[in-house]
């Protein structure tokens, strides 16, 4: 996208969310702005649905509420707290963990120190009744070490079950840090990371890569017309579409607002063309019906811009001729796929 029209549509944000401050009678502090402007933009699911079941009620939303929705959904604190909370617990069990080692170290001692003791009486012992007290012994010293070591098994047992959900919460957490909520692709965040590594790895085994930017046709006037929940349906419908014409080496991700990405590892132009039409074809031929009353919404359309990896690429230039061919789709009539063949992406692959 051209930053003329990166600032076009940040600025119709930006209005948007202004106009909702106004109308709700908020004061345009930064976090109230962000909210809204987040709203706006669409990208986070769970915070226009919390959102929309407020308006939806009551038609306005006061300021006490707002600071609610913000912290729940965008405090910029919620996440590093949620993994210093993890992190937490995880060390404690770590903790638990080395004092049950260092017990049953103790506990291994002290049977040892129990053993040679023993082991001084079996040579002092000369009657039958002074062997059987301390095979007694011996005996004794067994089970009290057992019980012990049964104890320790099972906190340790404990332990290894709360590490590993632990775990698990860690996992989680990262995901959902990578992972766009409303069409579960993966998230802006994930493919600026994704984009390097994938160049990098073309670079240094000298297999091909693509690059595919998809952006949803006349999606702001759609939005406009039938409002954000609807717009929302359509985004979930496109990503559902993009992740279904994609293989597993493949990583689609959502771009931003109405645009979604997809990084093509061990792939040739001509094949991410290929991709690039069958995800084309499979969003035009879903037909949008509004639940709520029946009314259909007709099709939409999505354009397409196809960039293959060069020798010498960044993830700038990669990214630059796959925005270039997007919007040489997008000139030439939308519902098509571009692919970088010159300067302006004027010809698509046959």
């Amino acid at each position: 996208m051209s930053q003329r029209d990166e600032y076009k549509r940040t600025i119709v944000y930006g209005d948007t969310a202004l106009a909702y401050l106004k109308k709700n009678e908020l004061a345009a502090y930064p976090r109230n702005y962000e909210l809204w402007y987040a709203y706006s933009a669409g990208f986070n699911h769970a915070l226009n649905k919390a959102l929309n079941d407020i308006l939806g009620k009551k038609g306005t939303i006061s300021p006490d509420e707002a600071q609610s929705v913000y912290t729940r959904f965008l405090c910029p604190n919620r996440l590093g707290d949620r993994i210093d909370s993890v992190g937490s617990k995880l060390s404690g069990e770590i903790g638990d963990v080395i004092e049950i080692v260092a017990e049953s170290l103790k506990t291994a001692n002290n049977y040892a120190d129990s053993l040679d003791g023993v082991a001084e009486e079996l040579t002092e012992a000369h009657t039958r009744e002074e062997f059987a007290h301390v095979i007694a012994d011996i005996v004794n010293e067994t089970r009290r070490a057992a019980a012990v070591n049964r104890e320790l098994e099972g906190q340790l047992k404990k332990s290894r079950e709360q590490i590993s959900s632990l775990q698990e919460s860690l996992d989680a957490i990262r995901f959902e840090s990578l992972t766009d909520e409303l069409t579960t692709l993966a998230n802006r965040r994930h493919f600026d990371e994704t984009i390097g590594r994938a160049i990098v790895n073309a670079s240094e085994t000298n297999e091909p890569l693509a690059l595919l930017l998809t952006d949803i046709d006349h999606f702001k006037k759609f939005n406009d017309t039938y409002g954000h929940q609807t717009g929302d349906h359509v985004l979930r419908l496109v990503g559902l579409s993009v992740k279904q014409n994609i293989k597993g080496q493949d990583v689609a991700c959502r771009y931003g607002g109405e645009e979604f990405a997809v990084i093509l590892p061990r792939t040739s132009l001509q094949q991410a063309f290929s991709v690039a039409e069958h995800i084309r074809k499979s969003v035009m031929c879903k037909e949008l019906v509004k639940r709520s009353t029946g009314e259909n919404l007709g099709r939409i359309t999505i354009s397409i811009g196809v960039s293959a990896f060069q020798p010498g690429d960044n993830d700038s230039m990669l990214i630059g001729r796959a925005d270039a061919a997007l919007y040489a789709a997008k000139r030439g009539g939308r519902n098509m796929v571009r692919c970088e063949m010159d300067d302006d992406s004027d010809t698509a692959v046959a």
